[in-house]
């Protein structure tokens, strides 16, 4: 089992528990991929961590807001 130490953006300041376990301001936890269809897909920034994405996983419509 790997433990990967948690990463917080520079871009958003999301934190990422776990390499997998997103924790936002405010809400659940998510995934990768949801963080991706809310946010990095649109920052664009090259400094986001959360631009692989072989990590980021699929993408899927119940990622994105209603």
């Amino acid at each position: 089992m790997s433990v990967f130490p948690a990463e917080t953006c520079p871009v958003c300041g999301v934190t990422i528990e776990n390499g997998s376990k997103v924790v936002f301001s405010s809400g659940p936890a998510g995934t990768r991929a949801r963080l991706w269809a809310r946010v990095c897909n649109f920052a664009r920034n090259t400094s986001c961590i959360n631009q692989d994405e072989a990590v980021i996983g699929n993408v899927s419509s119940r990622d994105y807001y209603d």
